[in-house]
């Protein structure tokens, strides 16, 4: 490939281009990547290295097309494979970005995360929504800041603990029904029903047990995985509701 910037054809040379740079051994190397694109790479939503990199080459300066040398790849990398140390730079290089292009990202993934957490969590004693703009300012309070190599999810779930120290807020549940067959339901009975944080109905019928009830997401893997386990499969579980919350009112303060 050659060490030319390839860009869409509509678009001029360079117009589109983030710049992840690296310094070894007193050197600087670089490589042009799709704007946008980094990210993604680094949090793990795109796998295609070809979506990442404009070009799979190495420059000493990319604004100027000038290229590293080989010498200098291999001194500093102990390989000359351009591939390689393109993607050594993508994962631990620093993203070039403008001081005007940072707080455009920031206040985007800002938003982002905030409207994650509104979408995920009740105030529990209400079980209202709150609004993206109440998280915002929460988030605010707390100085919470986006690290760029993580999702904007990873980033939501992880800011709901911090929030807890001063609002009321939790995610909001699942409903679930459970049904264990005769064979095994007296002796999972116990066991299954402290893993619902609220049993809405319990039912027996022919020995059948038939639990409905509130679980937190997190719970969701495990009691699927004790149900399969101690059926053998023959177990039953329907989701009835992926978020119990009381819609249409939403929580302004």
């Amino acid at each position: 490939m050659s060490g030319r910037i390839k860009t869409p054809t509509n678009q001029k040379l360079l117009t589109n281009v983030a710049v992840v740079r690296m310094k070894k051994n007193g050197k600087r190397f670089e490589i042009a990547c799709y704007k946008n694109k980094v990210v993604n790479w680094r949090n793990k939503t795109e796998r295609n290295i070809d979506e990442v990199l404009q070009t799979q080459n190495v420059f000493s300066n990319v604004s100027k097309g000038t290229l590293s040398k080989r010498d200098e790849l291999l001194a500093a990398f102990g390989t000359e494979d351009q591939l390689e140390v393109c993607k050594l730079i993508l994962d631990k290089g620093d993203l070039q970005v403008s001081d005007k292009e940072r707080q455009v990202q920031s206040e985007s993934g800002f938003k982002e995360v905030s409207n994650l957490i509104a979408s995920m969590c009740v105030n529990p004693d209400t079980k209202r929504p709150y609004s993206p703009a109440v998280i915002e300012k929460a988030l605010q309070d707390h100085h919470f800041s986006l690290k760029a190599n993580r999702s904007a999810k990873q980033q939501a779930l992880e800011c709901i603990p911090k929030l807890r120290e001063t609002m009321k807020i939790d995610r909001a549940k699942m409903r679930l029904r459970v049904s264990i067959p005769s064979k095994e339901a007296k002796a999972m009975h116990d066991k299954l029903k402290v893993m619902f944080n609220e049993v809405e109905v319990e039912e027996w019928e022919q020995g059948e047990l038939e639990i409905v009830g509130l679980i937190e997401p997190g719970s969701y893997r495990g009691i699927t995985e004790f149900v399969q386990k101690e059926t053998k499969n023959k177990g039953q579980m329907e989701l009835l509701s992926l978020k119990v919350m009381n819609e249409g009112e939403i929580e302004i303060s």
